[in-house]
């Protein structure tokens, strides 16, 4: 393992911090940022960047760098796009180390006014799928020496730091952006396979550096790190219990799946949702029906907290004639000309179609929104 080569107590220390930026609330910018400097600084070198690969993974969309001015960037022009030595840590996935820049034939696309760099250090940034997400790389140490085998490992060892942060980023990104229970299983799996695994790993590493022959202080802080980690654990085990956990019982009806819906709005979201049913709602509605329904339930009250800016809503499913029309109204700000994005229209009238009915959006009768869902094929 790398962190083996590593024979500094104040690489040690920085590492340690490195690995539990993990638990700090910020923007993965701003701790892309971090790793960078802390890279740069652990290894001694005047330069360093972290490129992040676009969408396609053909180019980079982000150059995040330290030891470069605001003067230097503008007269360099615009950023690197993945070319040369930078595009050979991408693709090849490993460690490169160049002594003479000059002299690599691969070292091409510095544009006019860059500065100039001598010696080479560049690592993989990867995701805990194993998918490459960009390149941690470090030039010219300050002494003038060619980088070595333990600033290869320190620089590794922040490349996987990095990778925890993009997993863990991502994963708040999708809990920010999925509604409460929505694809809830697969979320608690990212959370399992990726971030309590890795974060698991993490913790070996730390445990067979604490089993070296270390200083007391360094002892100590590495056990706090691991207990750390442990308690970290814990609690994404609860939040995955959480969200993992199916509130309706098999076979439950429609009426109680939606009652039980608006019971979590109210309590986990705060927005009180009156109720009303009429006809024979468990009767008439089957479970494909009940399915469609239930999740275009939760998708307008999603909605509604998300965008209405509403102190209460309304809920109300009326089963008669051999239709289903389920109408959900607040009292926000009322649709605006762009609400068939804001209220996903069209996830919601592919519902209704699929069970032979419609989705509309209207302004309410005194203010707010209402939304009218119905099925005609209700079994």
């Amino acid at each position: 393992m790398p962190h083996r080569k590593i024979t500094s107590l104040d690489r040690l220390y920085a590492l340690i911090d490195a690995m539990l930026l993990i638990e700090a609330d910020a923007e993965l910018a701003t701790l892309l940022q971090r790793i960078v400097t802390e890279a740069a600084e652990l290894v001694g070198a005047r330069y360093g960047a972290l490129g992040v690969l676009d969408d396609e993974g053909s180019s980079l969309r982000e150059f995040i760098t330290t030891g470069v001015t605001d003067a230097q960037r503008l007269a360099i022009g615009a950023p690197p796009v993945g070319l040369g030595l930078l595009g050979h840590v991408i693709d090849e996935g490993r460690v490169i180390r160049v002594t003479s820049l000059e002299a690599d034939p691969e070292a091409v696309g510095f544009p006019p006014n860059h500065p100039a760099m001598t010696t080479f250090l560049g690592v993989p940034v990867r995701t805990g799928t194993g998918a490459v997400y960009g390149n941690l790389y470090l030039c010219d140490r300050a002494d003038g020496v060619a980088f070595d085998d333990e600033d290869e490992a320190v620089v590794e060892a922040l490349g996987r730091a990095a990778g925890l942060l993009i997993d863990e980023a991502h994963l708040r990104l999708k809990l920010r952006e999925l509604t409460l229970l929505e694809e809830r299983a697969r979320l608690a799996r990212d959370l399992h396979d990726i971030v309590i695994q890795r974060l698991f790993a993490v913790g070996l590493s730390l445990q067979a550096t604490a089993g070296a022959d270390l200083p007391a202080d360094v002892e100590r802080r590495i056990t706090t790190a691991i207990d750390d980690l442990d308690a970290t654990v814990r609690e994404i085990r609860t939040t995955i219990f959480e969200i993992s956990r199916d509130r309706s019982p098999a076979g439950a009806g429609v009426r109680s799946q939606l009652l039980d819906l608006v019971d979590e709005v109210a309590t986990r979201l705060g927005l009180p949702v009156t109720v009303e049913f009429a006809g024979p709602v468990d009767v008439a509605v089957g479970s494909v029906c009940a399915d469609h329904l239930v999740r275009a339930a939760r998708e307008l009250l999603t909605n509604v907290v998300r965008h209405a800016h509403a102190s209460r809503a309304s809920l109300k499913l009326v089963v008669a004639d051999g239709s289903a029309t389920l109408e959900v109204a607040d009292d926000g700000i009322g649709p605006t000309p762009d609400h068939t994005f804001g209220y996903g229209l069209r996830n919601l009238s592919e519902r209704a179609e699929a069970v032979g009915g419609t989705c509309t959006v209207t302004p309410g009768a005194e203010s707010g929104t209402l939304v009218r869902w119905t099925a005609t094929r209700l079994r």
